[in-house]
């Protein structure tokens, strides 16, 4: 991954968390705040912007500038998480304008342990680390596209598996056994992150 595949990724989940944000909304109604929908897409709005106005000699600045940008732009739980999760992605790789695939998923695994550290969550808890962890899992080998073709596929099937929780951490914790039948919005904002690496690999 080089600099600039790394920014395609960040603008490919803009539009990806851009056009699903009523769904993310719909997701987070059912179970929380409400408010999902619209952070994400305000947060990865702000990071675009940071990004079009900066110039990055290496791919973990590139994350590192998503990360603090998510910290200071967005609300409720999701900016510490996803701006602690590709903070720790960017301080994890090697300096350089590219990283291997095996450096890469390291680093997702650094974002993954940041995130669980922040959130006190773990698998089974009904929330982002149930797509955020298979993903990282499947995330193997040193093809970037295969690679990142499974960890999108993991974290959607992740995502989908939420259903069938019972949330133990957030808002909807407090739901109890109601929180039953709803898919978590965080780990279906994951999916769409893993799902937008995919996508701007596989061309």
């Amino acid at each position: 991954m080089e600099v600039d595949l790394a920014i395609a990724w960040l603008r490919a989940a803009a539009d990806s968390v851009a056009a699903s944000a009523g769904e993310l909304t719909r997701l987070d109604a059912a179970i929380g705040d409400g408010d999902h929908g619209v952070n994400m897409s305000r947060g990865f709005t702000a990071v675009i912007a940071a990004l079009d106005a900066g110039t990055f000699d290496s791919v973990g600045d590139v994350f590192v500038k998503a990360g603090t940008t998510l910290i200071s732009k967005v609300g409720g739980a999701s900016g510490p998480l996803y701006g602690s999760a590709f903070r720790a992605l960017g301080k994890a790789l090697p300096a350089g304008p590219s990283v291997t695939a095996p450096e890469l998923a390291a680093g997702l695994r650094a974002g993954l342990e940041a995130v669980r550290k922040l959130g006190k969550a773990d698998p089974g808890d009904a929330t982002m680390v149930d797509a955020f962890q298979p993903a990282v899992d499947a995330f193997t080998g040193d093809d970037l596209a295969a690679a990142a073709e499974n960890a999108a596929r993991a974290a959607e099937q992740g995502a989908r598996a939420t259903v069938d929780l019972r949330a133990r951490k957030g808002r909807a914790s407090y739901l109890g056994e109601r929180s039953v039948g709803h898919q978590d919005p965080g780990a279906t904002s994951t999916a769409l992150i893993f799902r937008a690496l995919n996508a701007v690999t596989a061309k």
